[in-house]
């Protein structure tokens, strides 16, 4: 038996989680049975989403189950096998994160080539963080040559690599939006954003109106809040808005009104859609197909923010709840 040391989800949090309600634990972990293989994770996500699961309500992923261990996206090395078609020695991405070895059906995993793009690059930009910002600029709210692209959450993992993609597509002007300084400096000296706005930093409606004056035509919102109520105000006709998240309203302990100017989306004959990026799986060759060659040849930048040891991984996650990270926040194990 080998000793596995996992993150447990022991208290279902109100409002924003604390360091208490996890608990680091050490377990006994079984050999793989027929058709399972045993991973050595060396990478694992945490993303805002898991806030969802932290509630015992319905979503379109289940609750985690207290007293067990969370999960999400990892990447490991297979060091045991008992399937044909995944070997030992094979590098594999899989959903049991948060733990440092996984027992895991072996028609759960997808192999990674790893000579294509580091194994963490899996996690991110070739991941369903990568994922979601293609399928939101080519089928949610598809982007159209000179096109004016706004991003909230820009310096984040999906953000950072939608900012560059809107470009690859044909936008004209690309405006992201960060909290504080530091990140708006990223935006537009790593991240290629022709204008950052700083929401921390005064009226975003303002600010948005500035960076642009004639409007905008696409808006990918992780945010929701006043950031999607002034870009539905600058939504030019015919504009779309792909809604991804709405991290603005994640840990309220009241219910979050919405924006009260959404029949505006009527008058500019614009639309707003919700997007899954589970629905788009079948995305995922032809994005890496192209994404793989714009990291290999340095057009697409990318950032990690890395915490070390599964320890870390509840502090990482509320790091990045709180907006500590730029880019990808991943935990390395």
């Amino acid at each position: 038996m080998t000793v596995n040391r996992e993150i447990h989800l022991v208290a279902r949090p109100t409002g924003v989680p604390s360091p208490q309600d996890f608990q680091l634990a050490s377990t006994a972990l079984p050999e793989p049975a027929d058709g399972q293989v045993l991973v050595r994770n060396t990478w694992m996500s945490v993303d805002p989403y898991m806030r969802q699961r932290m509630d015992d309500a319905e979503s379109y992923l289940p609750p985690f189950v207290l007293g067990e261990p969370l999960e999400g996206a990892a990447i490991g090395e297979v060091i045991a096998s008992r399937s044909t078609d995944v070997p030992v020695g094979a590098t594999v991405v899989h959903f049991k994160g948060w733990r440092e070895y996984a027992v895991v059906d072996a028609a759960a995993v997808t192999v990674a080539d790893v000579d294509l793009a580091p194994a963490e690059a899996w996690l991110g930009a070739l991941g369903t963080t990568g994922l979601t910002a293609y399928a939101a600029l080519t089928h949610v709210a598809p982007v159209r040559d000179g096109d004016v692209v706004l991003v909230s959450a820009a310096a984040g993992a999906a953000g950072s690599v939608a900012g560059q993609l809107a470009r690859k597509l044909g936008a004209s002007r690309v405006i992201g939006s960060a909290g504080g300084p530091a990140k708006t400096a990223k935006l537009t000296e790593i991240f290629g954003y022709d204008a950052a706005i700083d929401y921390r930093a005064g009226s975003f409606a303002e600010q948005l109106a500035e960076a642009a004056p004639d409007g905008v035509d696409v808006y990918v919102d992780h945010v929701g809040g006043e950031q999607l109520v002034a870009a539905i105000d600058a939504l030019r006709s015919g504009g779309r808005i792909a809604v991804v998240g709405a991290i603005s309203s994640h840990g309220a302990t009241e219910p979050v009104a919405g924006p009260g100017n959404l029949f505006s989306l009527a008058a500019k004959d614009a639309t707003l859609r919700g997007m899954l990026v589970n629905s788009y799986f079948h995305l995922f060759p032809e994005w890496i197909g192209k994404a793989a060659g714009w990291l290999a040849d340095g057009s697409l930048r990318t950032e990690l923010t890395v915490a070390e040891g599964v320890e870390r991984a509840p502090s990482a996650f509320l790091d990045m709840m709180r907006g500590g990270n730029v880019g990808k926040m991943l935990v390395r194990l």
